[in-house]
């Protein structure tokens, strides 16, 4: 049997489309952003723990502890999941994109820091009249162990499990 939407089900819906509502009730894209922006946060505190010094630069690097990639995808399905259902769609599309970039953390862009550590070495070790001897060294902290993939990929869930209990 079809639903029947009635005059005032269609400008209710539109009405409430239009204010820009959406934003403060999308549960999951601000599950997203405040994963990611927690995750970045405890990297201060957890490289104070690792290397006992304090790098607020941490708030706007890649790599390190926990991922904020990973939280921030993972609270997205997450979210998703909870509000659409683990059979819609969107959870689908969302859970796929969370594996992707799970597995690009902690396999090829954690290869290319690897790679990058090396390179750095090589051309410190080149004499000073070599052409490549004063490049600026390329960036190392690319990606992820899958420890810090795993602790963002939970922190992200966290995240979205207490929004939906604060919306």
């Amino acid at each position: 049997m079809a639903e029947v939407m009635t005059m005032a089900d269609v400008a209710a819906s539109t009405q409430a489309a239009t204010t820009g509502a959406a934003l403060p009730s999308n549960l999951p894209l601000l599950s997203a952003f405040l994963s990611f922006a927690l995750a970045q946060f405890l990297k201060i505190f957890t490289t104070w723990y690792k290397e006992k010094r304090w790098d607020s630069k941490r708030l706007l690097d890649s790599g390190g502890m926990p991922s904020s990639h990973s939280a921030t995808v993972s609270a997205l399905a997450f979210a998703i999941g909870i509000q659409e259902g683990a059979g819609s769609p969107a959870f689908a599309v969302a859970v796929v994109l969370a594996c992707i970039v799970m597995y690009d953390a902690s396999g090829v862009r954690l290869h290319a820091g690897r790679q990058a550590e090396l390179l750095n070495q090589i051309v410190c070790e080149l004499p000073p009249e070599h052409p490549l001897s004063n490049v600026r060294p390329l960036r190392d902290s690319l990606g992820h162990t899958p420890l810090q993939v795993v602790a963002g990929g939970v922190l992200g869930c966290i995240i979205a499990f207490f929004m939906r209990k604060s919306n």
